[in-house]
């Protein structure tokens, strides 16, 4: 098997050391490079412990960056639009897990991260890097953008029931894990003030949600809501959305809607048992793959359709994703290098 040279630009965060761990165990890549200015020079396990005995790579500065089949960008938001020349320069083809281009019209950045776009003209070009939806357009890519970890959470279970329903409402009430707010200390992470917490900290107008407008309600027919939560749990993001149909169904018809768009799925797993203590989505069991399980229940007094969701925001959220995305543009399986199952117990 052909072994492809990429590299990481932005690779001190929770998402590049996650893409790391992936990539150092892929045999089809030969992971080259991973870039951090702030920590240049030194080893990869001084920051990401867990791959201790893993890697001799070190840090480099992202100037130094050498060209490369495919390069992945994991910076912080704002960052990867003001350099994209340079790592378009770099890789013929790029992954970018920041929120950067993932938004197709230029006037959604100001409306939800506050600033303007520098690059307007590129985000026609960036794939959104969901395959459930995209894979046909990621597989002839040379750009993709990798979806939020709330936005993949609530996309990828919904986008099903808005192809062939009419949906009048959803309310999206995700709990979410530390990780997802990043490696950079904040207040909001510190242990005192995070332990313990069922806390809303975005309940509405939450910069996902362009995401789930985008793809899932393009021609704004549907009153579409989103609600976060920070909970005691370091990864994982649990999704239940109430979904409110123009017509009546039953059961069947919607599990044989998520057979037709998912059952050869191959990190899709629709979860629907009668009993037991995992009889619906649960984050614990996902840690480290690259699932995304899917469930539902019908509220027969109301007719309200309840979907819960599940997936590692670090893993599907961001760099299994990502992983995945790199796989079909590369013309390999999608497959390979994330055959991880989950560990129970944890």
């Amino acid at each position: 098997m052909k072994r492809y040279r990429v590299a990481i630009a932005g690779g001190s965060g929770y998402a590049g050391g996650e893409l790391l761990r992936l990539l150092l165990r892929h045999p089809g890549v030969q992971l080259v490079a991973i870039s951090s200015r702030s920590q240049a020079g030194r080893s990869v396990y001084k920051i990401h412990p867990n791959l201790r005995g893993a890697t001799e790579l070190k840090f480099s500065r992202p100037e130094e960056l050498e060209p490369v089949e495919l390069l992945f960008t994991a910076l912080p938001h704002g960052r990867v639009m003001r350099q994209i020349e340079f790592f378009m320069s770099r890789a013929e083809r790029i992954v970018d897990l920041s929120a950067d281009f993932r938004l197709k019209d230029p006037r959604d950045y100001p409306s939800y991260y506050g600033y303007e776009h520098r690059r307007p003209e590129l985000l026609k070009e960036f794939v959104y890097g969901l395959p459930e939806l995209h894979r046909e357009e990621i597989k002839g890519a040379h750009l993709v953008a990798v979806p939020g970890c709330t936005a993949a959470a609530a996309i990828t279970p919904l986008k099903p029931l808005t192809e062939q329903f009419g949906v009048k409402l959803v309310v999206v009430d995700a709990k979410v894990g530390s990780s997802a707010a990043g490696a950079a200390a904040s207040p909001a992470g510190h242990h005192p003030e995070r332990a313990g917490v069922v806390r809303s900290f975005k309940p509405t107008g939450h910069r996902h949600l362009a995401e789930m407008k985008q793809e899932l309600d393009p021609h704004d027919r549907i009153s579409l809501n989103f609600s976060p939560h920070a909970v005691e749990m370091v990864r994982g993001i649990l999704s239940t959305s109430h979904v409110f149909l123009e017509d009546d169904y039953d059961e069947r018809t919607i599990w044989q809607c998520y057979l037709e768009a998912y059952g050869q799925e191959p990190f899709v797993r629709l979860v629907k048992e009668r009993t037991g203590l995992y009889r619906y989505p649960e984050p614990k069991l996902l840690l480290g793959t690259n699932f995304c399980d899917i469930g539902f229940e019908r509220d027969a007094r109301t007719g309200r359709l309840v979907v819960i969701s599940a997936l590692d925001n670090l893993t599907k959220g961001a760099a299994g994703q990502a992983v995945q995305c790199m796989n079909l543009m590369l013309g390999l399986d999608e497959r390979l290098g994330l055959n991880e199952w989950g560990f129970h117990p944890v």
